[in-house]
């Protein structure tokens, strides 16, 4: 690639305007490695494209004119970018170290990787489980939000699917790892075709890290370097997010998981239900307001 740049670090903003000043200032100041950094926005209306060009100068804006979800904006930015390596993080992701130098370093290293994810911190420091075995039918209900995980943590089905029981220390292969910040090889995202934008929002990273292995790749989770990840400021609650969230769980069942006739039909009606069970707390959450 030209003007020496090593990595392309792309950030898809939504009405970020919030927390993206945190996340540019601090990537900004702590990458070691010759970058370049591409916002690419989806149509805020909060002028986040605006605050970017005004205060970080030497940041890339790519502007879409309308919302096409997460996966379309990376490839957008990726399209606009020139480095030998690519890092997608999200708007609420901010450093403390150079986390993202040492990753292209492994992944020069260790040609064999097709990703190579940090380890990711809550504000106060502690854990987040960002790293996962592939999804099957028991996620459904040992998924790290659901009741049974809640209510009996330890129970062998979640701490199966969320890695709990591995202690996040060592460098290991792993099914898949969170999109929140993750790092690839330009010839690794051609060779799989970028991100699938089919996917607007979740379950988009299952599905690359799935094809990446599909591709005889490795993904690997590396907590010797770690960003911090404040979790769901760059979701916005809506009901369309409750129905796209969905929409990927299909998606990425038909893509990956296919069974017959029957089983299909029951799992479709499964996250159909499931849809409209949680469109409907929604709804009435939205009517009668907690504490109220």
């Amino acid at each position: 690639m030209t003007d020496n740049i090593d990595l392309s670090i792309v950030i898809v903003s939504y009405n970020s305007s919030r927390v993206l000043p945190r996340c540019l200032s601090s990537i900004i100041e702590h990458t070691r490695a010759p970058h370049e950094i591409i916002v690419a926005d989806n149509a805020s209306s909060d002028g986040t494209p605006d605050m970017v060009d005004r205060d970080f100068p030497t940041v890339r804006v790519v502007r879409r004119a309308r919302n096409d979800g997460l996966s379309a904006a990376i490839n957008d930015g990726v399209a606009a970018s020139r480095g030998m390596y690519i890092a997608q993080l999200n708007p609420d992701i901010y450093a403390s170290e150079d986390a993202l130098t040492p990753l292209v370093d492994f992944l020069r290293a260790h040609t064999d990787a097709g990703i190579v994810a940090p380890k990711l911190l809550d504000d106060d420091g502690s854990l987040q489980l960002s790293c996962r075995r592939f999804p099957g039918y028991s996620a459904a209900i040992f998924n790290r939000y659901s009741l049974l995980t809640r209510v009996l943590p330890g129970n062998r089905f979640s701490k199966g699917y969320l890695m709990s029981d591995y202690d996040h220390a060592s460098i290991r292969d792993v099914d898949w790892v969170s999109g929140a910040a993750l790092v690839l090889p330009r010839a690794v995202f051609d060779r799989v075709g970028g991100w699938d934008a089919g996917f607007f929002m979740f379950n988009e990273d299952v599905d690359l890290c799935r094809r990446v292995h599909d591709a005889r790749y490795r993904v690997v989770y590396n907590p010797t370097v770690a960003l911090h990840h404040t979790i769901g400021v760059s979701a916005h609650a809506s009901a369309k997010l409750i129905v796209e969230r969905h929409r990927s769980i299909w998606r990425y069942y038909r893509k990956h998981l296919r069974g017959n006739r029957a089983q299909d039909a029951v799992t479709a009606a499964g996250i159909a239900a499931r849809c409209g069970y949680l469109l409907s707390a929604d709804r009435v959450r939205r009517v009668i307001p907690s504490g109220k």
